[in-house]
C-alpha cells in the first residue's frame, strides 16, 4: 500500500512538472513568421492608407493591431528584382538580380521563368532554416525554375507551391502551378490572356473566354492553410508572395458582383495588353477585396490553432501601383495616394510601399511608425529575432522600431533600377535625389526634392542645393558594383554602345 502510494505522488509530480515544461516551452518558443508580399499593390490602395473606393477590412484590422508605415521602401519597381532584394538583404546596387530578365514565352511550352538566383546564394530562408525554422513559400516565385540553381527548394524552402514564372502569373486562372518542382494540374483550359477580343465579338458570353473553374489565390490559401495545421507544432516561416492585384484583371465572379453599379465603367477589350473585362473598375476593386478576405482566412486560422500571439505577421507589396494599362485605372482609384510616379519608377510612388506587422504583446498596436525604412532590412531584423549569424548585408534592423524601441536611423538608402530609361535615386534624411534617362546620358543631372515639405516630389530645388548634389554623386560611386549582365550596366559601363 505504501509503494502504490508513493508511486501515485511520483506520477502527480511527474506530470505537474511535464505540464510547467512544456508551458514554459510553449512560451518561451521562438515566434512563427509570415511575410506576406501583395503584387503591384500601390502605397494608397488599402483603406488604412487613405484608401475610399476599395474595401480592405482585414489588412485595415491587421494596422489596428498593430503598427503601420508610412517611410517604407521597396528595393527595387519591378517584380523579380524587388523579391531578389528582399530574400538576401542586399539593395539594388549589389544585388545579383536587378531587373525582370525574361527567359520564355508565355505558353505552357516554353515556359522559362526570369533569371535564377545562383547556387550558394543565402537567403532568408537559409538563415531561418538554419534557426530551427520549418520554411515555406507560396505564391508567385520569380527567381527561377525548378530546373535550375533558382529553385526555391534550393534556395532554403522546405516547401513550395505557386508560380514558378512571373509571366505565367499574368493569368489567374492556369492550366497548372508548381509544388515542390511537380507540375500540379488545376482545371483551366489554356488562356492567353494577351489576345485581345476580336472585333466580331460584342456579346458578352465573349468575355467568358478569360475565366477559368480554379482561381489560383485560392489553391494558394488552400496550401497555406495546410501548411500551417502541418507546422502548427514547430517555428515556421511563411513567405507569401501571392499575386493580385497584378494584372490581368480576373476575379471569381461573386468577388465582382459586391462593385457592380459602384463605378462607371465600359468594358475592356484587350487593346492595352492582359485579359479582357466586362467590368474593369469592378474587376480590380475586387482583386484587392479578394485578397484582404484572404489575409482574413489567414488570421482566423492563426486563432483557431491559438498561434495568433506567438506570430509575427508581416504585409507589404513588391513594387507601386502599375501604369494605365490593361484596363487598369490608377488616377481613379489615386492608387499611390498622391504621389508622383508609379511600377517602373524610381519616384516615391514606383517605391514606397505600404507595410503593416502585428505580433500581440511585443508590437504595440494602432501605432504609427515614420521612420525611413527598407524591405531588405527584413533579413537583419529577422536574424537579430532568431539570435542567427549572417554574411554582411545593405539592411539595418528594424526589430527595435517593431518593438516600439529606439532603432538605428539608415544614412541614406540607394536604388539604381536598369530598365525603363536608367534610373538612380538615393533618399537621405529629408531629401530625395533622382536621376532618369541615363542610358542615353550617363551625365543626367539630378533631380531634388524636399520630401517634408513635398512628398509628390512636385519642385525641383537641386539648383539651390549644390553640395547635396556631390554628396549624391559620391554615394553612387560607393554603392554600385557592376552588374554581372551587360544590359544591366548603365552607371559605369566598360563598353562602348552597339550602333
Amino acid at each position: 500500500m505504501k509503494f502504490l502510494f508513493k508511486s501515485i505522488i511520483y506520477f502527480i509530480l511527474l506530470s505537474t512538472s511535464s505540464a510547467s515544461a512544456q508551458s514554459n516551452s510553449r512560451t518561451t518558443q521562438r515566434p512563427n513568421v509570415i511575410y506576406i508580399y501583395a503584387d503591384d499593390l500601390g502605397y494608397g490602395e488599402l483603406g488604412c492608407y487613405g484608401q475610399q473606393k476599395i474595401r480592405t477590412p482585414f489588412l485595415d484590422q491587421l494596422a489596428r493591431e498593430g503598427m503601420r508605415f508610412t517611410q517604407h521602401y521597396t528595393g527595387a519597381p519591378v517584380c523579380a528584382p524587388a523579391r531578389c532584394m528582399l530574400l538576401t538583404g542586399k539593395h539594388s546596387g549589389h544585388s545579383y538580380i536587378r531587373g525582370n530578365y525574361e527567359l520564355g514565352g508565355f505558353e505552357d511550352s516554353l515556359e522559362g521563368g526570369q533569371m535564377p538566383l545562383p547556387a550558394g546564394t543565402f537567403t532568408i530562408a537559409h538563415m531561418m532554416k538554419q534557426s530551427g525554422y520549418i520554411t515555406g513559400a507560396i505564391g508567385k516565385w520569380g527567381l527561377g525554375m525548378h530546373s535550375n540553381s533558382g529553385d526555391p527548394n534550393k534556395q532554403g524552402f522546405d516547401y513550395f507551391y505557386g508560380y514558378l514564372d512571373q509571366k505565367q502569373a499574368h493569368n489567374f486562372y492556369p492550366t497548372h502551378l508548381w509544388e515542390n518542382g511537380r507540375w500540379d494540374s488545376l482545371n483551366n483550359p489554356f488562356i492567353n490572356v494577351h489576345r485581345p477580343l476580336p472585333k466580331e465579338a460584342n456579346d458578352s458570353a465573349s468575355f467568358n473566354y478569360y475565366k477559368g473553374k480554379e482561381y489560383s489565390l485560392d489553391k494558394m490559401v488552400e496550401k497555406t492553410v495546410s501548411f500551417i495545421r502541418k507546422n502548427k507544432d514547430k517555428p515556421f516561416f511563411l513567405y507569401l508572395p501571392y499575386t493580385g492585384p497584378h494584372l490581368s484583371l480576373q476575379a471569381p465572379d461573386d468577388a465582382v458582383k459586391e462593385y457592380l453599379g459602384q463605378f462607371e465603367e465600359t468594358p475592356y477589350r484587350g487593346e492595352k495588353g492582359y485579359a479582357s473585362t466586362l467590368y474593369p473598375k469592378s474587376t480590380y476593386a475586387a482583386m484587392i477585396t479578394y485578397f484582404d478576405k484572404q489575409v482574413g482566412r489567414i488570421m482566423q486560422l492563426l486563432k483557431e490553432l491559438r498561434l495568433d500571439n506567438n506570430t509575427l505577421v508581416m504585409f507589404s507589396s513588391d513594387n507601386g501601383a502599375t501604369f494605365d494599362i490593361g484596363g487598369f485605372d490608377g488616377n481613379y482609384f489615386n492608387s499611390v495616394a498622391g504621389l508622383r510616379g508609379r511600377k517602373q519608377d524610381l519616384y516615391e510612388g514606383g517605391i514606397r510601399e505600404p507595410f503593416i506587422a502585428r505580433w500581440p504583446g511585443h508590437i504595440p498596436a494602432g501605432t504609427v511608425n515614420d521612420k525611413v525604412t527598407a524591405q531588405y532590412d527584413l533579413m537583419s531584423a529577422l536574424a537579430e529575432l532568431t539570435g542567427a549569424r549572417i554574411p554582411a548585408t545593405d539592411g539595418s534592423s528594424m526589430l527595435p522600431g517593431l518593438l516600439g524601441r529606439t532603432s538605428a536611423q539608415h544614412a541614406y538608402l540607394y536604388f539604381e533600377f536598369p530598365e525603363k530609361s536608367g534610373q538612380v535615386a538615393i533618399r537621405m534624411g529629408k531629401w530625395k535625389g533622382v536621376k532618369s534617362n541615363m542610358h542615353k546620358d550617363r551625365q543626367a543631372p539630378w533631380e531634388l526634392f524636399d520630401l517634408e515639405t513635398d512628398r509628390n516630389e512636385t519642385t525641383d530645388i537641386a539648383a539651390d542645393h549644390p553640395e547635396l548634389l556631390k554628396q549624391f554623386d559620391d554615394i553612387v560611386k560607393k554603392e554600385h558594383q557592376p552588374a554581372h549582365i551587360r544590359e544591366w550596366e548603365f552607371i559605369d559601363p566598360k563598353f562602348s554602345k552597339v550602333k
